[in-house]
């Protein structure tokens, strides 16, 4: 295949050629599309995407050792809002490698937040690929630049916090009701399953979520829910 769009994409995006392009190439393949061609292609980024999350969990667990004196459940909680599927998904579409993701024909009509969380597949996995082809400064220089940059954000803005438990906390204080989930869609095989999840208050849905987990797809209801709820009960300014 010509993989010179993908050469071009990493001396433009990342800024540096690879040694080995193909590394990107995988990085950007979903298990999709190598189902639908088998003949051509044996390799998806799955892999890659278990190498890069672990690089990404090293770096920015050093970050926050390094330059942050608190107690390890809040850096726990901090990092998984730094690495949690809308913030590395949101990170990938910015740097614009969508086009280049190879998907089955399927993938491609599918929901946009399916979409978000190959996006975020796909972040992980560039992570790996780096890794393996330029080195650990390099990838962490790369996540440097992509995420850790969202911190202040993070602290600033409360979404550290553990979304389901702040959720059922904030409904109760504005509604005095407990918040339910509802699975309303799973689908794709066992092994690689995606749940779509809504969360009400009362009959109302004040999110929905999805994930490779039900329980991921419960928390990003949830963080949906809390804009929703915050809006809803906000307090007037003072003129």
């Amino acid at each position: 295949m010509d993989t010179s769009k993908y050469q071009q994409f990493a001396k433009e995006k990342l800024g540096f050629e690879f040694h080995d392009i193909n590394l990107l190439v995988v990085a950007l393949t979903h298990r999709s599309y190598v189902n639908e061609h088998k003949n051509s292609t044996h390799e998806h980024n799955e892999r890659l995407e278990y190498l890069g999350d672990a690089v990404l969990e090293l770096v920015t667990s050093d970050f926050l050792y390094r330059n942050y004196n608190q107690p390890e459940g809040v850096m726990t909680a901090w990092r998984s809002a730094l690495v949690r599927t809308e913030s590395i998904g949101d990170a990938g579409m910015k740097l614009g490698y969508a086009p280049l993701v190879r998907l089955s024909h399927g993938e491609k009509m599918g929901l946009e937040r399916a979409h978000a969380v190959i996006m975020a597949d796909c972040f992980e996995a560039v992570i790996g690929a780096i890794y393996l082809d330029q080195g650990y400064d390099t990838a962490k220089a790369f996540i440097e630049k992509h995420i850790l940059v969202k911190i202040d954000e993070i602290i600033e803005s409360d979404s550290w916090r553990d979304a389901k438990s702040y959720f059922q906390e904030l409904s109760q204080k504005a509604t005095n009701m407990t918040p339910t989930y509802r699975t309303i869609k799973d689908e794709g095989p066992d092994h690689d399953k995606t749940f779509t999840v809504a969360v009400y208050i009362g009959k109302k849905i004040y999110g929905t979520g999805i994930g490779h987990s039900k329980q991921d797809a419960q928390t990003a209801a949830a963080r949906e829910g809390i804009k929703k709820i915050k809006t809803e009960h906000a307090k007037p300014k003072k003129a």
